[in-house]
């Protein structure tokens, strides 16, 4: 097991499979936010039932989900580096013909999406970051108005602009990375065209679609 670890290939299989974890969580959590267009009733019930009946499940969730965050950022990191020690000095060019623009972004964009998962964990789970000034208001039914968090929330520019830029980071860095992450696992067959990645962009796009549309049907006043 240490061995494997340690190997190359080893750490390309634990960063592809923590990145698959994270690929059906991401699904899930966006057919969670669609609920925004169902209405109040509908999204507060959602996440009533995901701290009461659903909690044990949550904190499960959350556990694997932190423990697949962690190994992924190591393996990212650790790959970098060995890579970078393999080629101290870089190519003078590089060819773009068989990389695509999420490829050649990965690595920032992983930063960036790192950090506003902070920034995401404390708006809408601790509220720490409160720009709405929800905390502390609850729905008729006595439950947290995540709603109101969320309308009052994207109704203000920069909060939505920061989730919408955010996205289209995610967006890039699922495109390259589902096709990199089944290809290492076998499942992708080498092609004659590297760049026809039809299933990861598809998923991509529907990831992206579905994130951006309720920030931007708030800020339009589509959701009210």
């Amino acid at each position: 097991m240490l061995a494997f670890y340690r190997s190359t290939v080893g750490k390309k299989i634990i960063m592809a499979v923590t990145g698959l974890i994270w690929v059906g969580f991401v699904i899930l959590h966006m057919a969670g936010n669609l609920q925004a267009f169902l209405g109040a009733e509908k999204l507060n019930n959602y996440a009533a039932m995901l701290h009461g009946p659903l909690e044990e499940v949550v904190w499960l969730q959350r556990v694997l989900l932190f423990t697949a965050l962690v190994l992924h950022v190591m393996m990212a990191y650790q790959l970098t580096r060995r890579a970078a020690i393999a080629r101290p000095v870089g190519y003078k060019t590089r060819d773009p013909q068989v990389s695509t623009i999420s490829s050649r972004t990965m690595r920032w964009g992983g930063v960036f999406i790192l950090v506003f998962l902070v920034f995401h964990i404390l708006h809408f789970t601790t509220r720490n970051i409160d720009p709405a000034g929800a905390a502390g208001r609850f729905d008729a039914a006595g439950r947290f108005d995540l709603y109101g968090d969320v309308v009052g929330s994207f109704r203000i520019w920069w909060v939505m602009a920061i989730y919408v830029t955010a996205m289209i980071a995610l967006g890039f860095h699922l495109w390259h990375g589902a096709w990199a992450s089944i290809r290492t696992l076998g499942y992708a067959k080498p092609s004659d065209n590297p760049l026809k990645r039809r299933i990861a962009a598809g998923l991509a796009s529907l990831v992206w679609i579905g994130f951006i549309t309720v920030p931007i049907a708030v800020f339009l006043g589509f959701i009210k």
